[in-house]
């Protein structure tokens, strides 16, 4: 069976086992502060100027982790009625919005059907099956899936907790001429994110001195602030497939989508506070180890690697920072693990 095809066949068994079997509570709505712009229900929202847009994936294997990321974005956001989620998945798991229906009856959210065979043939083997995902790619193509209306979205994964407010992150100021915002990581060591191939050939790694208004430093790409009416006129989604028709050539990287962002983007984005994206609180992508939070401030907490919170917390073996995503956790236990 071809990789796409078997990809999409685990996938629509897993997402009919999940729908089956878990249930996620319904959460306390929460309603605007005084001092907040009405976006009113009869409009199309999803082009509101006053709202904070959010672009998130829906995946079975990562829907708790997304439910919990709604929460909390919801919870501590001064304004939550103002806030438009765009839901990009797979045409196999449109379902999945009715769990998010739900849990929360009153929210603002659009869904957007993402080719995932299209893209499967794009996809090089990483150093973790899980970054193989095509929906790990559809941040890619949000220029293109989001309505053109749409102008700067907040993008983030779904293995993170807000604990501030993300209209802060949404307004974070982005120069004319810079597309992205994102916390960076100047201490991170850039070289290991790309193989002895890419750093011998000149013609390759010249790439990361060209056109850069500082050196490229390492940036996550789990939390960014994208001006997508800027992603579209410099046509970047073109830019990071090249990159990604090469690997398919030449092996130039190991780490799944991350690479092309950083071969295209690092050194010319925004900086955004490390505030916004403590990550890496899953461990490194081979043993998943905990790992405490990075000293400062915190506005977002994410388990980027391989241990996911639920994952650890259901096998009985969670690390400490766990504890702080359990208040966000909706799911109610499986009724049919429940004894008479």
């Amino acid at each position: 069976m071809h990789e796409s095809c078997l990809y999409l066949t685990i996938l629509a068994i897993f997402t009919v086992s999940l729908a089956a079997g878990e249930r996620f509570k319904e959460a306390p709505e929460f309603f605007n502060s005084p001092a907040c712009l009405t976006i009113e229900n009869d409009v199309d929202y999803a082009c509101s100027d006053k709202a904070v847009h959010v672009a998130m994936t829906l995946d079975a294997a990562y829907l708790r982790g997304s439910m919990a990321v709604i929460l909390s974005v919801l919870q501590h956001s001064s304004c939550p009625e103002n806030i438009v989620f765009h839901f990009v998945t797979s045409k196999q798991n449109h379902r999945l919005q009715n769990h998010v229906i739900s849990s929360f009856p009153y929210l603002k959210f659009r869904i957007y059907p993402y080719d995932v065979a299209a893209i499967s043939g794009l996809i090089s083997t990483s150093i973790r099956s899980a970054l193989d995902s095509p929906l790990n790619y559809a941040r890619n193509y949000l220029a293109e899936i989001l309505p053109t209306c749409l102008s700067r979205v907040v993008y983030l994964d779904s293995d993170l907790i807000l604990v501030d407010d993300i209209t802060k992150l949404f307004t974070t100021h982005i120069p004319d001429d810079v597309v992205l915002a994102a916390p960076e990581y100047c201490n991170a060591n850039f070289t290991t994110y790309f193989t002895p191939t890419f750093w011998s050939n000149p013609s390759l790694s010249i790439t990361l001195s060209l056109n850069r208004q500082r050196p490229p430093c390492y940036f996550n790409t789990g939390v960014m602030v994208i001006e997508l009416k800027k992603w579209r006129e410099g046509d970047y989604t073109r830019k990071i497939i090249e990159w990604m028709e090469l690997q398919k050539r030449i092996r130039i990287y190991e780490l799944g989508s991350l690479p092309p962002f950083l071969l295209v983007f690092a050194g010319n984005i925004a900086p955004v506070d490390h505030r916004w994206n403590q990550h890496g609180l899953g461990g490194d992508n081979f043993r998943g180890l905990c790992r405490d939070l990075h000293p400062g401030p915190v506005s977002l907490l994410h388990w980027s690697g391989k241990g996911k919170p639920w994952v650890r917390l259901d096998g009985g073996r969670p690390c400490p920072l766990d504890a702080l995503w359990v208040p966000y956790d909706l799911l109610e236990p499986r009724f049919d693990l429940i004894e008479s």
